[in-house]
């Protein structure tokens, strides 16, 4: 019997035990589903993270307590807190650097902040004067805070457009007061609205001059991390190298390996940011892939049954000139069919899963992309057939070590 032979006969089969053969394919189904999905997604928000940072622009230089290799992040950024960056180093930076047009340091805390009876739960962020021209951030209505404001460690705040919608509706929320841990801040401005930038809300905080967050609300000396504007992107590359120098000048390093600090452009940002995604995504995928196995195992248990059921029918083929061969490649073909059909199925199902993913966190805002790569459709037929052969050699020899004689006998 020739394969297209074989085929043909595996579809009479499968139209025969319709309900086995779909309870047969679910496990592939569900698991190439799976691998897709997750891929697929983790492939979304990965672009997600990488168009929010890429936004920010290609002359933005990070530094960042801490020490940290080139391939990981530093301990900071896994929400470790280290004290060893000062906003002197930032003023110093910036004197020094010519380079450097702008920069700032950046702190953070969570608050409820109040106008009266209205209340909302949102972020507070110390940041200097130059926040605005680092992050290339409008001001829509009133002002944002000067240098003088900042080292007089003022009682005034900037809304983001969230935040003056959620206190005061329609209502002008200029020259009024907030209260911020039970301290009265000046309004002197609402920010344009921004959305999400740099894999947070930009709208739903609040900006205070950073000495006012450090000694009013936070009662700390150092700073999270900060941003440098380059005059050009040619320049990046000198500009941190000569922050380097300077910074180990500062915090007295002798040794690179020393650094109590770290010093990143956006482009090594992104490549620290793909690795850990794709590893992150790697590893659930692969989580992912133990439906397949389970699908796996559920083949070869129904393929054993059938050939318990079959035992007459390959007795007579065997009887007929059949050899063991042909009855071994008969029942992984109806195997390596059956899930490959599955994994068709699942392959279509996924794709449209992650199609719909990507158009509701696109309907959120999120500039999320709709990935599927060719390979992930590949990998799943692959994958779908291996299961067939894996799992079908079993019951395929059992059939064919059938003694013929026996096998006509079976009742």
């Amino acid at each position: 019997m020739n394969l297209f032979e074989q085929i043909r006969s595996v579809w009479k089969i499968i139209g025969r035990n319709k309900v086995r053969s779909i309870l047969t394919m679910l496990g592939i189904v569900i698991g190439v589903m799976a691998v897709i999905v997750v891929m697929s997604v983790g492939a979304g928000a990965q672009s997600l993270i990488l168009n929010q940072i890429k936004s920010m622009g290609s002359n933005l230089v990070g530094v960042l307590p801490g020490q940290a290799d080139e391939k990981g992040p530093p301990a900071s950024a896994m929400g470790i807190v280290i004290t060893t960056l000062k906003d002197d180093d930032i003023k110093a930076l910036l004197k020094e650097i010519p380079s450097l047009t702008a920069g700032t340091g950046y702190v953070k805390g969570a608050e409820t902040i109040s106008w009266g009876d209205q209340k909302t739960d949102t972020n507070f962020t110390g940041v200097s004067a130059q926040y605005t021209e680092v992050e290339d951030a409008k001001v829509e209505f009133g002002r944002f805070f000067t240098e003088e404001e900042e080292r007089a460690s003022t009682r005034v705040v900037v809304l983001g457009s969230t935040v003056a919608k959620d206190l005061f509706g329609d209502q002008d929320p200029l020259d009024k007061q907030i209260k911020i841990k039970k301290t009265l801040f000046n309004i002197i401005g609402v920010m344009k609205e921004r959305g999400t930038s740099g894999m947070q809300n930009q709208d739903n905080q609040v900006f205070v001059p950073l000495y006012t967050a450090q000694k009013l609300l936070l009662g700390i000396d150092y700073i999270s991390f900060a941003r440098f504007k380059v005059d050009n992107a040619e320049d990046v590359n000198s500009a941190m190298e000569q922050m380097n120098v300077i910074l180990r000048d500062r915090h007295k390093i002798d040794k690179p390996e020393n650094d109590d600090f770290n010093v990143r452009s956006t482009a090594q940002g992104l490549d620290a940011i793909m690795s850990i995604t794709n590893a992150l995504k790697m590893f659930l995928a692969a989580i992912a892939a133990i439906a397949l196995i389970v699908g796996g195992v559920g083949i070869m248990n129904i393929m054993l049954a059938a050939v318990q059921e079959r035992t007459r029918e390959i007795g007579l083929r065997k009887a007929v000139g059949a050899k063991n061969s042909d009855i071994t490649v008969q029942f992984l073909v109806e195997s390596i069919t059956i899930t490959l059909i599955g994994g068709i199925i699942g392959i279509i199902l996924g794709i449209f899963i992650s199609y719909s993913v990507a158009k509701v966190a696109q309907q959120m805002g999120y500039n999320w992309d709709f990935v599927i790569s060719i390979s992930a459709i590949i990998i799943g037929c692959i994958v779908s057939v291996g299961v067939g052969l894996l799992f079908g050699i079993a019951p395929a020899r059992r059939a064919s070590l059938l003694d013929p004689i026996e096998a006509l006998r079976h009742e």
